[in-house]
C-alpha cells in the first residue's frame, strides 16, 4: 500500500521507523534485532536508508596508493524485501542521486517494482567526504527534483530508451525530504521552499522532515508550505539526543539549532543514564505535542538505538 493511503485511512497519528543497512560484512539478523522490539507499535512502513559510495586510497606493494570505490552499506533492495516478507509491512527504500547514473536508477526502480515495493523516498544525497559540494555522476541527476521526475516518468510508462513503446507503468508513491530549518545550501527558507514546491510539482506526494529539536520550527515550516500552496502530508522526523558529543556533532552535520533548555539539561546531566533520560524525555514531549497537533505520522530515526526508541514509542502509542 502507498504511504499516503495509510495516512488517508488512519484516524490517528501513525508511527514509522527508519533504519540503517548493516555495514558490509554484517548480517540481516542485525536488522531484525533492531525492528523486532518495535513491531508492537504497528508501523505501517519502515524506511531503509541508502548511502553513496566513498573513495579510499589503498596502498599497493609498489608503495603507491590506488583510489578505490567502496559502498559501506549495500543491500537496501534486499533488506526491503526481507522486511516485507518477515513483518508484512511496507518498506520504503531511499533513492539517491549521488553515485548513480540515470540508467542505474531506472534499473533499481524496475527491481523494486518487480518486488511490489510501491514507495520510495527520493533524495539528492550528500557530497562525498572529501568534496566541498555535491558532484553528480556522469549522466546522473544533479537535483532531487530530477530524480522525482524520473520516477514520475516511469509511473507513466516512459523509460530512458525512447524505442520502448507502451512500457509497463510503475505506481510508486514518492516521498521527499523537508528541512524545517532550511537546507544548508539554501540562502533562506523561501528559496528552499521553491525547491520543495518544484519536487511536489514533479510528482512527490508527501514530505518527511529532517530531525529538529524545537517543534516551533516544524509548525513554522508547515505554515510556510501551506502558504506556498503545498498541500501534501508533512511527516516530522525525530531523533533523541542521547550522547554528550551530539551537542556538537548534530548541529555540525545537520545544520540545525538545539534549544537552550535542551543544551542546558544535557550539560547538567551526571552520567549516561541521566543523559539518556534527558534526551528520551525531550523526544517524548516533542512527540506528544506533535501528535496532539494531528500530524499524520511520527517518523523516528532509530540509528541502531532500539531501546531508546522503544521507550519513546511506549509513551506515545
Amino acid at each position: 500500500m502507498k504511504v499516503t493511503d495509510y495516512f488517508k485511512k488512519s484516524k490517528d497519528t501513525l508511527c514509522s521507523f527508519e533504519i540503517l543497512p548493516p555495514l558490509k560484512g554484517g548480517k540481516m539478523q542485525d536488522i531484525f534485532d533492531t525492528l523486532d522490539p518495535l513491531m508492537e507499535f504497528k508501523p505501517p512502513f519502515v524506511d531503509v536508508t541508502y548511502h553513496r559510495e566513498e573513495f579510499v586510497y589503498m596502498k599497493r606493494d609498489s608503495g603507491y596508493y590506488e583510489k578505490s570505490s567502496i559502498r559501506k552499506r549495500p543491500g537496501t533492495v534486499g533488506i526491503c524485501a526481507a522486511i516485507m516478507h518477515r513483518y508484512g509491512v511496507d518498506a520504503v527504500p531511499h533513492l539517491i542521486c549521488g553515485g548513480f547514473s540515470k540508467e542505474e536508477t531506472e534499473n533499481a526502480l524496475i527491481d523494486l517494482n518487480f518486488l511490489n515495493i510501491q514507495n520510495v523516498l527520493a533524495l539528492r544525497g550528500d557530497a562525498r567526504h572529501f568534496e566541498d559540494k555535491f558532484v553528480p555522476e556522469p549522466d546522473g541527476h544533479k537535483f532531487a527534483s530530477e530524480l522525482v521526475e524520473q520516477v514520475s516518468q516511469m509511473n507513466q510508462g516512459k523509460y530512458l530508451d525512447a524505442s520502448i513503446e507502451n512500457g509497463s507503468s510503475t505506481d510508486f508513491c514518492i516521498g521527499i525530504a523537508g528541512y524545517p530549518e532550511k537546507h544548508f545550501e539554501s540562502p533562506n527558507i523561501d528559496h528552499d521552499m521553491s525547491f520543495t514546491k518544484l519536487k511536489i510539482e514533479k510528482g512527490a506526494s508527501y514530505i518527511v522532515t529532517q530531525m529538529f529539536f524545537d517543534n516551533k520550527h516544524f509548525f513554522k515550516y508547515v505554515d510556510a508550505c501551506r502558504a506556498a500552496g503545498i498541500t501534501v502530508p508533512i511527516v516530522p522526523g525525530l531523533k533523541p539526543l542521547t550522547k554528550r558529543y551530539q551537542l556538537n556533532s548534530i548541529p555540525r552535520r545537520f545544520y540545525i539549532d538545539l534549544p537552550d533548555d535542551l543544551v542546558h539539561e544535557v550539560e547538567k546531566a551526571k552520567g549516561q543514564d541521566a543523559l539518556n533520560m534527558v534526551g528520551t524525555e525531550w523526544c517524548i514531549q516533542q512527540s506528544k505535542e506533535l501528535k496532539a497537533a494531528g500530524v499524520p505520522c511520527l517518523h523516528y530515526y532509530t540509528m541502531g538505538d532500539t531501546p531508546t526508541i522503544k521507550r519513546i514509542a511506549e509513551s506515545i502509542f
